[in-house]
């Protein structure tokens, strides 16, 4: 039988071990849930059921992770869910939409979270916006945006293929107009393909590159702007839209939005969970972002990964979060859907 005293160092010794070590040994024999807040068969997805088949291996206990889609409303409702209703203990995640970061200013009745309470794990991806036109189109070079009207699809009022024409419109005095309805990007991209519309105003450079390259072969399409901080280093004579800017307020309010695009992928965990929890998810990600076998699987898949950690979300957050209120105005105005 066990002596008291005995007993008390065993206590201490359980007690005086790592939080994070007992956290680690919270995961084995758990399943995790990813919230994809995007629909099936798009690069969201696709990109989200890669992590979801890799990031186990990196967690201690190995759990395994069950994705669940949840695409309504450019992921709002995903991020809604993750914040309100999902447990705070580490077992559910999410891979939302982009627009979540600024969604408080482009559609604030749809949100019911504090962007900067959530824990940010990581970013699979940042982006590059092109406004593209179908070959048939009469629009034909970036100049021709401000001289006549170019119809473009939207998948929702508050998903960059319609906020970032109504902001171009606004700032920098394009001739935009907007089909909205369609489901998503793939529906867009066929309604283009039929002559429903003439192009898009924000389509993602490395999805066109990966799931579109007989488009660029064949020359179906023309890249007409650069929706981003910087230009992509392969499209260097594609002009870049904040260089259209009317006034340089009108450039920092651009750069505010676009900003959103360097965590365009971005993975978090609702507020609450245990930061030691955090600390070992944001390491995992971070493991299987430097796994070659992780790589190999994005490269057969075609799919598009440039990683970065949790910090550098929490950076742009913070940047979104500590915009000046002129500017804030600005970008509301600009953002603003006409009746």
């Amino acid at each position: 039988m066990i002596s008291l005293k005995a007993a008390c160092v065993v206590a201490a010794g359980l007690a005086a071990l790592p939080t994070a070590a007992r956290s680690a040994d919270f995961y084995a024999g758990k399943q995790m849930i990813l919230i994809i807040g995007a629909d099936t068969g798009g690069g969201y997805d696709a990109q989200g059921r890669l992590m979801a088949r890799h990031l186990g291996q990196f967690i201690p206990g190995h759990p395994n992770i069950v994705v669940q889609n949840m695409p309504a409303a450019g992921s709002l409702v995903a991020a809604n869910t993750l914040y309100a209703i999902s447990p705070k203990d580490g077992t559910t995640f999410g891979f939302v939409q982009r627009g979540v970061l600024t969604a408080k200013i482009t559609n604030p009745s749809g949100v019911h979270y504090e962007v900067d309470k959530f824990n940010w794990i990581g970013n699979l991806s940042t982006e590059t916006g092109v406004v593209v036109a179908w070959h048939t189109s009469k629009v034909k070079t970036a100049a021709d945006l401000f001289k006549r009207e170019f119809i473009v699809g939207g998948n929702g009022p508050n998903i960059d293929t319609e906020t970032t024409p109504r902001l171009l419109n606004a700032l920098a005095g394009t001739k935009f107009k907007i089909v909205s309805g369609y489901k998503g990007t793939t529906d867009i991209v066929l309604a283009m393909e039929r002559g429903e519309v003439d192009g898009l105003g924000d389509w993602s450079w490395s999805n066109i590159q990966t799931r579109k390259p007989d488009y660029l072969r064949d020359h179906k399409i023309v890249l007409l702007m650069q929706s981003a901080l910087h230009k992509a280093p392969d499209l260097p004579n594609v002009p870049l839209a904040l260089d259209f800017a009317k006034n340089e307020t009108d450039r920092k309010v651009m750069e505010l939005f676009f900003s959103q695009k360097t965590a365009a992928r971005p993975v978090l965990l609702p507020p609450g969970v245990p930061a030691e929890r955090v600390a070992i998810l944001r390491a995992a990600f971070m493991k299987m972002a430097q796994d070659p076998q992780f790589r190999k699987d994005a490269d057969k898949s075609k799919l598009e990964i440039d990683p970065t950690s949790g910090e550098s979300v929490e950076a742009i957050v913070k940047l979104i979060a500590s915009a000046p209120p002129d500017v804030l105005k600005r970008l509301t105005a600009a953002l603003a859907v006409q009746k």
